[in-house]
């Protein structure tokens, strides 16, 4: 039978490996993305969830959240909220686009 300590050091184990993968993927990605100051992020609202990672992660505030109504009346949702970027202070940094759920970002041109 498997002991406490085992599972646990395996847990570990497989935590730091999940980890490296996630990370390799993370920069294979940031890799495939254009990013500088020539770049801006921009939001497809469609695809847009609301669900606060990207502010989160923008290390220049360059990202706000706002209320939007729905396009179907039929659909009653308290609360409907996008994300805007604020191209002034977006550097092009690209941490938005890396934590978008629903690839609602890219990068544009200025």
């Amino acid at each position: 039978m498997t002991s406490k300590e085992e599972l646990e050091k395996r847990h570990e184990l497989e935590m730091i490996r999940i980890e490296k993968v996630m990370n390799l993927a993370k920069d294979e990605k940031l890799g495939k993305i254009k990013g500088g100051e020539q770049m801006v992020a921009f939001v497809d609202e469609d695809a847009c969830i609301g669900c606060d990672q990207c502010p989160t992660v923008c290390d220049d505030n360059a990202i706000e959240m706002f209320s939007k109504p729905l396009k179907n009346p039929l659909i009653e949702v308290s609360s409907n909220r996008k994300a805007r970027i604020l191209r002034d202070e977006c550097t092009g940094c690209r941490l938005c686009v890396l934590i978008c759920p629903t690839d609602a970002i890219s990068m544009i041109e200025r």
